[in-house]
């Protein structure tokens, strides 16, 4: 499979390939890319040379339901990745809510990048060097495979490390989402701000994104929905309406109505329906009836809660939920290196220190590295890497010992 051409960003190449193609309703094909970048190393090879490098797989953010392989893109994670002389490599995946997928779609996508890149590892040739009249040979080493991902990147990054073959040799959460979904957070309808500070949001205007509508046949898959936003010179007196078809607002506003909907899921309290499909009985609204009806059980903890709620979730769905594997899969988890801000309000800290938590218990090397005083996407923000540039730089080497190859030769 011939890659697409790509741009140079300071020596450092990408390559644009189709993954997998989708089949949908009206025998439409519908490609599912990902994106390459080759580390400098691969520039300076002499003419006819090979390499076997380590890669790094990155999953987008965007709660599932919006963002593409370009979106909130980790430039402090791809250039420490590739300025090791490691491949940084960014797929899209299916969006929720898009014809009939769900998060065992997602599944589905997240272990067939990890089966592509291990097919691409056997002979894939990149675009010519500046250096070299002949294009280099380079191979992905199936056995230096880490993945990483931000927020519900991060949950895909969970599931790759439950469910991809090969297994990824590593983990990197920024901040990630279903470390626990069985927290209040999930299943409860709420009333007044809870997400960042932002306004609650009025269903009525998102009546398409919601159960039953969002599963008409007509409703096409996407694999990606770029974040996008109202430019500089647009009106600064528009009051913005979160949801209008005809979406207005002020310059930096979201301009893709799709940007709302994990918020909005939130809101509402069933993130978890739309994440598995279980709207009839709804599981959201199973989980708030156990609840509540536990809650005269005053000296139950946290999670003696969350172990009763977790016999709500069906069979068929556990598999989705990073927190509910057995002691004995946990065992087979990769070393994990959680990230995440001590104020995060789209993430609750608890997800990721429940997961460790377990992960611990099951003596998988774990380590949590909590951001004091961070909200979500701390790691977005203009002077992130004046702020967290040590520690973004422990990343990188810790990364750099699961993506290094141990067996060359002295």
């Amino acid at each position: 499979m011939s890659a697409q051409p790509g741009t140079s960003m300071s020596k450092v190449q990408r390559r644009t390939y189709v993954y997998k193609t989708l089949h949908s309703p009206g025998d439409e094909h519908i490609p599912v890319l990902l994106d390459i970048y080759l580390p400098p190393v691969v520039s300076n090879l002499a003419t006819g040379d090979s390499l076997t490098l380590g890669a790094l797989v990155y999953f987008h953010g965007g709660g599932l339901t919006v963002g593409n392989r370009m979106s909130w893109f980790p430039t402090w994670l791809q250039k420490r990745i590739t300025d090791a002389g490691h491949i940084f490599i960014s797929p899209d995946y299916r969006l929720i809510p898009s014809g009939s997928t769900t998060g065992h779609d997602i599944l589905e996508d997240v272990q067939d990048v990890f089966k592509f890149v291990a097919k691409l590892s056997n002979d894939v040739t990149p675009e010519q060097s500046e250096l070299n009249p002949r294009p280099v040979q380079f191979r992905v080493d199936p056995e230096r495979i880490a993945v990483s991902g931000s927020s519900a990147g991060g949950l895909c990054a969970y599931l790759a490390a439950m469910h991809a073959t090969p297994k990824p040799k590593a983990v990197l959460s920024m901040y990630g989402m279903g470390g626990n979904f069985l927290i209040s957070h999930y299943y409860t309808l709420k009333h007044s701000v809870f997400f960042r500070g932002r306004e609650i949001l009025d269903p009525t205007l998102f009546s398409d994104f919601l159960y039953p509508a969002c599963l008409s046949l007509s409703s096409r898959v996407i694999t990606g929905s770029p974040n996008t936003y109202f430019p500089p010179d647009a009106p600064t007196d528009v009051i913005a309406k979160p949801g209008l078809e005809t979406n207005s607002g002020p310059p930096g506003f979201p301009s893709n109505r799709r940007m709302f909907l994990a918020r909005l899921y939130l809101q509402l309290g069933e993130f978890l329906d739309y994440y598995t499909g279980e709207f009839e009985p709804s599981l959201s609204a199973s989980l708030r009836t156990k609840a509540e009806d536990m809650q005269s059980t005053s000296f139950l903890s946290d999670r003696g809660l969350e172990d009763n709620l977790a016999e709500v979730i069906p069979e068929k769905h556990r598999g989705l939920f990073p927190s509910l594997c057995s002691p004995h899969a946990y065992a087979s988890w990769p070393p994990v290196y959680f990230f995440h801000g001590s104020l995060d309000s789209a993430v609750h800290i608890r997800e990721s220190q429940r997961l460790h938590d377990l992960l611990t218990e099951a003596g998988v090397q774990s380590v949590l590295n909590i951001a004091q005083g961070m909200e979500h996407s701390f790691d977005y923000q203009p002077d992130a890497d004046a702020i967290h540039g040590q520690e973004f730089s422990k990343i990188g080497r810790w990364l750099d010992e699961f993506l290094t190859d141990t067996k060359i030769d002295s």
